[in-house]
């Protein structure tokens, strides 16, 4: 005897989130057809992300722009099938799925942006923190202050907190931008973003400073 397989309805737009995980895990052509819907949505997603950022990305040419999308699209929807055991149902499985398309939509902006520009990994930005002392508005104690955290960003971070909080911190590099330029994650940055700030703040806490203004 034959074994029996489960099937489900095809997906639309009014599925609900039970509906779509269901087809998702479905093997065969009801899985194929949710698929190729959750793609299709999420290019919408993508798309309406890149208009939405077309002023700002006036540097790529509208072509470029639907490539960008398509491929956003792409990344988001391998993302979503591999995290499909994440998803808690605090919202809308369809909810949930768009925000992979945004990320990766801004995310593939962000380093188009930087495609062509010099990301200097060894800036020395940080030295000229207390530069704008010259402003006659700022009183001695933010003065100080700023002396202060450039000589901690200085003695006190390891190379590597100093050249990733200075990048991302001070001269404005997208994280994203300086993982792949540096071949490593998102979360390693973090991590080490996050260790240097705390680091300074204990430094500054210690010699008298308001830790809340150095944050």
């Amino acid at each position: 005897m034959a074994p029996t397989t489960t099937t489900s309805a095809p997906i639309s737009a009014t599925s609900d989130s039970d509906a779509w995980l269901k087809a998702l895990r479905t093997a065969g052509p009801v899985r194929d057809q949710a698929v190729c819907f959750l793609h299709e949505l999420l290019l919408r997603s993508a798309q309406f992300e890149v208009r939405r950022r077309r002023v700002a990305a006036s540097y790529v040419r509208g072509d470029d722009l639907g490539d960008l999308a398509t491929q956003a699209a792409d990344d988001a929807t391998v993302a979503v099938l591999r995290k499909l055991d994440d998803f808690r149902g605090a919202s809308r499985f369809t909810t949930w799925a768009n925000k992979f398309a945004l990320l990766e939509a801004s995310t593939r902006l962000r380093r188009r942006a930087w495609q062509n520009r010099e990301v200097l990994l060894e800036s020395d930005s940080w030295r000229h923190l207390a530069e704008s002392s010259a402003d006659p508005e700022m009183d001695a104690e933010q003065d100080e202050l700023l002396l202060a955290i450039a000589e901690c960003i200085g003695d006190e971070l390891t190379p590597h907190q100093r050249q990733i909080l200075v990048s991302a911190a001070i001269d404005g590099v997208p994280i994203d931008v300086l993982a792949e330029r540096l071949h490593t994650t998102r979360g390693a940055l973090y991590k080490a973003v996050h260790d240097a700030r705390r680091k300074l703040r204990a430094v500054l806490a210690a010699r008298g400073f308001r830790v809340e203004a150095a944050a």
